[in-house]
């Protein structure tokens, strides 16, 4: 569906009604140019817990993606949108309503369903009736009734699914707990009991008979192929370590970026198993969006690889992410600008290195459409700005352990706004296009320490213990930055609620000093960059 222009009875501004899981309703004055996302931050303004991390959005019985307009779901003045909770950290008391031993099928949303809280109001008119494909309704032998109240039933959000053609399916989510072992993150999560449960860090999902806890950490696909299986095989997703006790998992679906939307040969894709040093490949049982499933496995090295057909290089159409980061202590306006697939090993690993730069994130959408490995994509700018090594980025894969490509822009003069475009080198074709303003960098000034880390987080102390979010994130990269030990992270982690364990480890940091609340505050730009700019905004 294209974006819809602007008509008559659409003000530049304009409210709609949000309700929540129970029976809240808000009112928000929004734009049509307002992302998803900056609806949500907005939201989170009258209520923290309907912020992007914590809610989804359903309009017109369609989960809305937080990275497109509100223009795009063609957004009225006064319609009511509906939030429902993301489940989080695999809390088994989030799901006592369902039947024992069962998780309720991810779809079966159709019907009226009595909403707790909401006994005694008015009954939408199907309001929590779902879509799986955010473009077409779902087809009638998917559809069924909920029984249960809805707050048993909330389903996570896909960590990956930024395909415009690719429908994510919908899936309840675990965040699990992060440790550092060797330098490598390990991630460590509690399914509660059977089902399908999906990550919400790495997108690697399992379905088990029962509950069970499952370690894994990334691992690097150069470290394991020959130099001859690199001739022959390209990675089509992260490999992964995993280890669960066994005979419990039914079945693990393995992150992949191939993009299905185009009736692609699924034939080249293999399920690559590495044990003792030895490499073994398997078919996947099914091939669906996002995910590699495979039944009945056996657990060490798992991955995703598509065979490289000479004949057909380029032909194979993959999902892919644009990162910006703006480095903070460099002259003027100085932006990284990376082109990556979809990889959320590859990802990380940019971030980290970024974070090591002194670099903040700045959100933008995802390609429009699949891109092509082997080909090469023009960076260009509708202002004057310097770009360096060159303007051309060619889209590969590269190992996490390797230094991503980038185009460094310089912008000596920051305009109020200026749009980047990437355009395909073969035909001249636009792939991808964003807008980037004066509020979503920090502008140098003379006094480079006006809004420092100390100031803002004495500053926001109140609004930072009720909406900062991703604390295991943000708990591990201030131990591996020295800031606090594993006593005091274990006494954060301790408190009984997200906003006592925030207010500890506030306090934590300002004993700290300037340093400890400097290293907070850039933490938060790359891992919350939302709340940093609505919290700045507002100052």
């Amino acid at each position: 569906m294209a974006e819809q222009q602007p008509t008559a009875d659409s003000p530049a501004e304009f409210r709609i009604f949000a309700v929540t899981w129970t029976g809240q309703k808000l009112a928000v004055q929004v734009s049509l140019d307002d992302t998803v996302r900056d609806f949500q931050v907005k939201l989170s303004a009258q209520d923290p817990s309907l912020g992007p991390e914590m809610a989804k959005v359903i309009y017109n019985q369609r989960y809305m993606q937080q990275d497109l307009t509100l223009r795009y779901y063609e957004i009225k003045p006064d319609c009511t949108v509906f939030c429902l909770r993301r489940l989080r950290g695999g809390d088994s008391a989030a799901l006592e309503t369902k039947p024992p031993g069962k998780v309720l099928p991810p779809y079966k949303f159709r019907g009226r369903v009595q909403l707790q809280g909401m006994e005694n109001q008015p009954q939408y008119d199907d309001p929590w009736k779902l879509v799986a494909d955010p473009h077409e309704s779902l087809p009638a032998e998917a559809s069924g009734s909920a029984e249960a109240s809805f707050p048993s039933l909330n389903p996570g959000s896909s960590p990956q699914g930024t395909c415009r053609s690719c429908a994510a399916e919908v899936l309840p989510e675990v965040t699990p707990k992060i440790t550092r072992d060797s330098g490598k993150h390990v991630y460590q999560a509690h399914l509660p009991g059977e089902g399908v449960f999906q990550c919400s860090i790495t997108g690697l999902s399992f379905e088990v008979k029962s509950a069970v806890t499952v370690t894994y950490r990334y691992a690097t696909w150069t470290r394991h192929l020959s130099k001859g299986d690199q001739e022959t095989w390209v990675p089509a997703g992260p490999l992964l370590h995993i280890v669960v006790q066994p005979g419990v998992v039914r079945a693990v679906r393995l992150p992949h970026f191939i993009c299905l939307a185009e009736d692609v040969d699924t034939s080249p894709c293999f399920i690559a198993h590495f044990e003792s040093g030895n490499m073994t490949l398997q078919r996947p049982t099914r091939l669906i969006a996002f995910s590699a499933v495979l039944d009945n496995p056996s657990f060490s090295l798992l991955g995703v690889l598509w065979r490289r057909l000479r004949s057909s290089l380029n032909s194979f159409p993959m999902h892919s992410l644009v990162l910006i980061f703006q480095q903070l202590s460099a002259a003027d306006t100085t932006l990284h600008l990376y082109l990556i697939p979809d990889d959320k090993s590859v990802k990380q690993a940019v971030e980290e290195q970024e974070r090591n730069w002194n670099s903040k994130l700045i959100p933008k959408p995802s390609p429009f459409n699949p891109l092509f490995f082997g080909c090469s994509y023009r960076v260009t700018s509708t202002s004057f700005v310097v770009m360096t090594p060159n303007t051309e980025l060619p889209f590969c894969y590269k190992s996490p352990k390797e230094q991503q490509l980038f185009v460094e822009i310089y912008i000596s003069n920051m305009v109020e706004e200026m749009s980047f475009l990437m355009t395909d080198t073969r035909n001249g074709t636009e792939v991808w296009r964003a807008s980037l303003r004066s509020g979503d960098i920090n502008l140098p000034t003379r006094d480079s320490k006006t809004f420092s880390g100390e100031a803002f987080v004495k500053k926001h102390q109140t609004e930072l213990c009720s909406r900062m979010r991703q604390l295991p994130n943000i708990l591990l990269h201030l131990r591996d930055a020295n800031v606090i030990n594993s006593d005091e992270e274990e006494e954060v982690q301790g408190q009984d609620t997200n906003k006592r364990k925030n207010r500890v480890l506030l306090d934590l940091v300002e004993k700290k000093g300037l340093k400890a609340q400097e290293q907070l505050y850039q933490i938060l730009q790359i891992k919350d960059p939302y709340l940093i700019a609505d919290l700045e905004k507002s100052s």
